[in-house]
Order: structure tokens, then C-alpha cells, then sequence
């Protein structure tokens, strides 16, 4: 996510684009490792057409449903009970839904092929897939991504590896940028100490980050902040150790991230951010766990794990979620 002025804040650049010529040639050339044989082998995993796009992977249980697509190694469906929590509208898929990507922001080269070229993809086990991306000459890495659907919940685990397949070491660290449904409420449990005297930062398109920032759509607790509505400027950053946050989306469902926190490791964004999320006026809101750098030497590797959760929560009628209540829920999931 680009967050200032002079680069369009949720439109990639082109040199992060793939032309639709080559995305099709590649598409025609993808390989499937799982055989039809395979694949009906493994409980709750098999191949689908979703939106005209054939051989997607799908992943399910009785309340669960997740779609993996070949384009940029997202996730294309996480719904529960037939309602999908990602924003991926029709007619202009794009690069929307369950994204996810490496960083630091700023500094990390152009990677098109990472970001939205065509991910080869494989049934791993009962409820289980894995995309693999191509080895990046920008990046000099390769990413794979597993899923793991558990067998009786929404529980998803989404584990991000980065090879580094060059000569050189190499630093990056994960970064999730997850388009939810937009207009919900996010809540973000707070930890001390805190580097922000307000629990947050804002970045503005000067491009500066207000380190003391205050917003009437953003509301510190004690112990939480709620972001209730779009803020001034969209992209926030916290350094909060809690290590899960919770959004609260109109469709009447609680999508919840849980992810390892490092508190003595090094996060090499501007900021040093362990979450950020981008909360504009608009029908998404990005919901992004961000990894502590990873300084990988040729050869070697390094994973990232975050969890998903889905939970029937019902959207508080007067717009401001209730702390206690969420996190019991959190605390309760297995």
C-alpha cells in the first residue's frame, strides 16, 4: 500500500503490473501439481471455477468456505455460512480479496511478478493448499504460502515463506494486505510501552507520519483503540505486542487476525510497525500484520504464520464495538 499523495494510494504502479497479454500466456502455461485423483484423496479440498477462472482450489467445512486464485497468490473467498468477509466486487476483481505481500514499503523493489503474476498452485493435504510463486529476479526471493482450514471452525492459518534464491542476503518481512468489506470497526487491543504517545501513528501525504495524531473517528482506550469510521488520512500504524485485532464488518461478522509478535526483534517499516490498517472512504478496509525483518542468507528461509477467524458477531447498532465482548470471543477461539 502506497500511502502518499503523489502515488495513487490502492492503485499499484505500472511497473508492479503485469500486461494482459502475458497474464493470459502465463495462465495457459500454469502447472497443476494435484492430479483429479489427488485432489478428491483429501478431504475438503478439490478444484473450482469461481468467476470464470478454472482450476481455483477451494478449501471448506460445513461453516467455511475458502477460494484460492492463480493471480498474485490471494485469497479470493473467506466466508461463513455463504458470506464472504473480502471485498473482491463483481465485474472488477483486480487486485482485491485476501492479498498478501513482503516488504519494507518504501524500500523494496518493484516485484510484478510476486504481486499479480500467476502463482502455480497444489492440494497439500485434507483442507490444505499451497501457492507457489515464480523465483523474482527483482526481490531475488521466492514466496510460497500455505492454508490449513481446520476440520470444524472458520480457522484459517495463511503460513507466508520467503526463500531467497539469489547470491546475496537478503532483508524483508512479511507484510498481509487483506481487503476486508468496508465501513466496520476495527479494534486493536493496546500494549505498553508504546512508542506513540497516542497508540498510533498517522501517515499524511506530505509525505510526514503525525506521531501524535487525534481523530474523532478514532477512539483510545485504557487498554484498546476503535476505529470506527475513515480517519483523516487512511493509512494508521500501531506497535501494539497484543499480537490479534478484531474487525467488525455490517454483514453481521467478526473477522479476527491472530500473528506472533517480536518485542526484541527489529520491524524495518518507517515506522517500526508490528500492524497497520488503511481505513479510507471507500468499500474496502485493509486489515495488515507485518512482520519483523528477516535478514535471510542465500539458500536459507524464513515463515511468517497468521491466523484467520470468522465469528457470528452482531454489528453494534450505535457504531462502537464492545471491548469486553470481542475480546472474550478472541480469547475463546482455540
Amino acid at each position: 500500500m502506497h500511502a502518499f499523495a503523489l502515488t495513487p494510494l490502492r492503485s499499484l504502479p505500472r511497473r508492479n503490473r503485469l500486461p494482459l497479454a502475458a497474464f493470459i500466456a502465463l495462465m495457459s502455461l500454469a502447472g497443476h501439481a494435484d492430479t483429479t485423483l489427488w485432489a478428491q484423496a483429501h478431504a475438503g479440498a478439490r478444484r473450482v471455477e469461481f468467476r470464470g477462472e478454472a482450476n481455483c482450489i477451494q478449501l471448506e467445512n460445513r461453516s467455511t468456505r475458502v477460494v484460492l486464485g492463480h493471480a498474485g497468490g490471494r485469497v479470493l473467498e473467506y466466508s461463513r455460512d455463504g458470506v464472504n468477509a473480502l471485498y473482491l466486487p463483481e465485474g472488477e476483481q483486480g487486485m482485491n480479496a485476501g492479498r498478501f505481500d513482503i516488504g519494507p514499503e518504501q524500500t523494496i523493489p518493484a516485484h510484478p511478478q510476486l504481486w499479480s503474476g500467476v502463482w502455480k498452485s497444489e492440494i497439500t493435504g485434507n483442507r490444505a493448499a499451497r501457492l507457489t510463486s515464480v523465483k523474482d529476479e527483482s526481490t531475488g526471493v521466492q514466496l510460497v504460502r500455505d492454508f490449513q482450514l481446520a476440520a470444524d471452525s472458520s480457522r484459517l492459518e495463511c503460513r507466508q515463506t520467503i526463500h531467497n534464491v539469489s547470491n546475496e542476503t537478503v532483508e524483508y518481512c512479511h507484510w498481509s494486505r487483506t481487503f476486508a468489506a468496508g465501513g466496520g470497526i476495527v479494534v486493536i487491543p493496546t500494549t505498553t510501552p508504546s512508542r506513540f504517545p497516542h497508540r498510533y501513528v498517522m501517515y499524511t501525504p506530505a509525505p510526514v507520519i503525525n506521531f501524535k495524531p487525534e481523530d474523532d473517528k478514532i477512539l483510545v482506550r485504557d487498554d484498546h483503540l476503535q476505529i470506527v469510521g475513515a480517519p483523516a488520512f487512511p493509512k494508521l500504524g500501531f506497535d501494539s505486542q497484543a499480537g490479534w485485532f478484531a474487525y467488525l464488518m455490517k454483514n453481521d461478522l467478526m473477522f479476527v487476525k491472530q500473528f506472533p509478535t517480536y518485542p526484541d526483534r527489529v520491524y524495518n517499516e518507517v515506522a517500526g510497525l508490528t500492524l497497520s490498517i488503511w481505513y479510507p472512504d471507500r468499500p474496502m478496509c485493509e486489515l495488515e500484520p507485518i512482520g519483523p525483518r528477516e535478514r535471510i542468507e542465500p539458500g536459507k528461509s524464513a515463515a511468517f504464520t497468521e491466523t484467520w477467524s470468522l465469528l457470528p458477531h452482531k454489528f453494534p447498532a450505535n457504531g462502537v464495538a464492545d471491548y469486553g465482548k470481542v475480546r472474550a470471543a478472541v480469547q475463546a477461539l482455540k
